[in-house]
């Protein structure tokens, strides 16, 4: 009778250790369906970059929701972040050589869906996508700072693979896609004073523009005329004709650099920072807005009396996001403003806040 105790007993615990073995554990799952993503660089050396998410309703974040869903960190400094559909692309920045990537989430749970690494994507900058494809641009090796090596990757969303590389040097940082084009900035102000636009259909340079400075596209205004970030000015193009329609003075002390610019939710307006660095590379500034029907930009009035390391303005709200980051050692914080410049509330995020993207 013992004999038969003991072993219903250990076929009970048998077929209990089997059952638990054939059941997989339930896959952790986000819900990142709205609200807005934050992209945290992180400290450089210790490749800590991260995705931060709140929705607009929250005063918390989740600091890392990559690491969140699928166990383990991006392993580097998070340079962008683009989705469409149910498809999303980050952009990973590795301190080591070799390690830089491009990371393929759902969108919508932010569960990992494929990796491209190098020597298809090596420093990679920005992300825009459009249709089935992602263009990503790159620094390529940049091993003497020439930025010599720079192009940009054409990703084919369903292969998640890298389909064509077009070779731009100097440096190709920001871009807008307007039209079936693709309009590319460039980062080095000694050689990079151009903008230079791609025919998404042929994927060939159609046009390079010059101008004075190096080059940020920021996007299309409320008429469709593109407006572009030249050093110290602001230049409104014909995106059809390439014809140089505007240019507003933005500063005329050369010690400082206009960035981080951004459209407000009608379009009617770009925010930007106006900032320079002290012998302590300690960086100083203030944030100013300028109407796309000016004649000049008044900087007597700032908009927000500070510098930030990342800005945005929510299309659906219209709420400006700025980055704050009080040191590489700690976590920083998204502070929300009005249109106006007044306050609204700061949420702490991780390392770095540098972009915002907003669904």
């Amino acid at each position: 009778m013992k004999k038969q105790l003991s072993g219903l007993l250990f076929f009970a615990a048998f077929s209990v250790l089997v059952s638990s073995c054939d059941q997989s554990d339930p896959e952790p799952k986000g819900d990142y369906t709205a609200g807005v993503f934050v992209l945290n660089e992180g400290n450089f050396f210790q490749n800590n970059g991260a995705v931060s998410f709140f929705t607009r309703e929250q005063t918390t974040a989740d600091p890392d929701i990559f690491s969140k869903v699928n166990g383990s960190a991006l392993t580097g400094g998070v340079q962008g972040y683009a989705a469409i559909g149910e498809q999303g692309v980050i952009l990973v920045d590795n301190a080591n050589a070799g390690m830089d990537k491009v990371e393929f989430v759902n969108s919508n749970t932010f569960q990992r869906q494929g990796t491209i690494g190098a020597p298809d994507i090596e420093n990679p900058r920005e992300v825009v996508v459009a249709g089935n494809k992602a263009y990503v641009s790159c620094w390529g090796s940049n091993a003497d700072y020439t930025y010599a090596t720079g192009y940009i990757a054409i990703i084919d969303l369903n292969t998640k693979k890298v389909t064509n590389k077009i070779n731009i040097a100097s440096g190709p940082e920001n871009m807008v896609f307007a039209g079936g084009k693709l309009f590319v900035g460039t980062v080095s102000d000694g050689g990079g004073k151009t903008l230079t636009v791609i025919d998404a259909a042929t994927e060939t340079i159609a046009k390079p523009i010059v101008l004075d400075g190096s080059v940020t596209p920021i996007g299309l205004d409320a008429n469709g005329k593109l407006w572009v970030g030249a050093g110290l000015k602001a230049v409104r193009i014909d995106p059809a004709s390439y014809a140089v329609e505007n240019t507003l003075t933005i500063s005329a002390d050369s010690r400082k650099f206009a960035g981080h610019f951004a459209f407000t939710s009608d379009l009617k307006s770009v925010v930007y920072t106006l900032s320079y660095y002290d012998a302590n590379f300690v960086a100083h500034g203030e944030t100013y807005k300028f109407g796309i029907a000016d004649t000049q930009i008044s900087l007597a009035t700032p908009l927000i009396k500070r510098v930030f390391t990342g800005l945005a303005v929510d299309p659906s709200q219209g709420l400006i996001y700025a980055g704050v980051t009080p040191s590489y050692a700690q976590a920083g914080y998204a502070v929300r403003y009005r249109a106006d410049g007044t306050l609204v509330d700061s949420i702490k995020v991780n390392v770095a806040p540098t972009g915002f993207f907003f669904k």
